[in-house]
C-alpha cells in the first residue's frame, strides 16, 4: 500500500491533468512514472522535478545510459522500488 497519495489520470483535472499530458509526451513509455505520480499533488513541482530530471539523465560528461546505470545502482544499494 503507497504511504503517498497520489492522483490518478481518470481523477486529474486543470493542472494536474495539464501537468501529466506533458510529462507523458516527453516520457519515452508514453506513461506518468510512478516517481513523477508521487508529486500529483503539486503539479508545479512534479514539472520542476521532471525538468531537472530530464536534464540530469541528459547526455553530458556522461551518457544517458550511464546516468540510468548509476540511478538503478543506487537504488538497489537503498533497496529502493524506484
Amino acid at each position: 500500500m503507497a504511504r503517498i497519495k497520489w492522483i490518478e489520470d481518470q481523477d486529474s483535472a486543470g493542472r494536474t491533468a495539464e501537468a501529466f499530458a506533458k510529462v507523458r509526451s516527453r516520457s519515452i513509455a508514453g506513461n506518468v512514472p510512478d516517481i513523477m505520480r508521487t508529486m500529483s499533488q503539486r503539479p508545479d513541482f512534479m514539472l520542476a522535478i521532471e525538468e531537472a530530471s530530464r536534464t540530469h539523465f541528459s547526455d553530458g560528461y556522461l551518457s544517458r545510459a550511464q546516468h540510468e546505470m548509476i540511478a538503478s545502482w543506487v537504488s538497489a544499494l537503498n533497496r529502493c522500488h524506484y
